[in-house]
């Protein structure tokens, strides 16, 4: 039976087109399911967005060193739900 963990993360990432789809597709490839998705703010070139995934199993490791790999995407916090 596979089981899913649910996190909490907010990201800041470059502030321009492509760079949430790009974010997106890298958590689908980690194999997350994104659940919520809110644009917090937009600041000097940056995006700010929380978002809630579930992932599989109960360890976000494989996520985050995906996201991580993504140039300008820095991860800010993670909260496990």
């Amino acid at each position: 039976m596979l089981t899913h963990g649910t996190i909490s993360t907010n990201v800041a990432l470059p502030d321009r087109p492509g760079s949430l789809g790009l974010l997106a597709s890298a958590i689908g490839a980690a194999g997350g399911d994104i659940r919520a998705l809110a644009v917090v703010k937009s600041e000097d070139g940056r995006g700010y967005d929380d978002i809630t995934v579930a992932v599989p199993g109960n360890d976000p490791t494989d996520l985050l060193n995906v996201l991580g790999a993504i140039g300008g995407v820095e991860v800010l916090s993670i909260t496990p739900l």
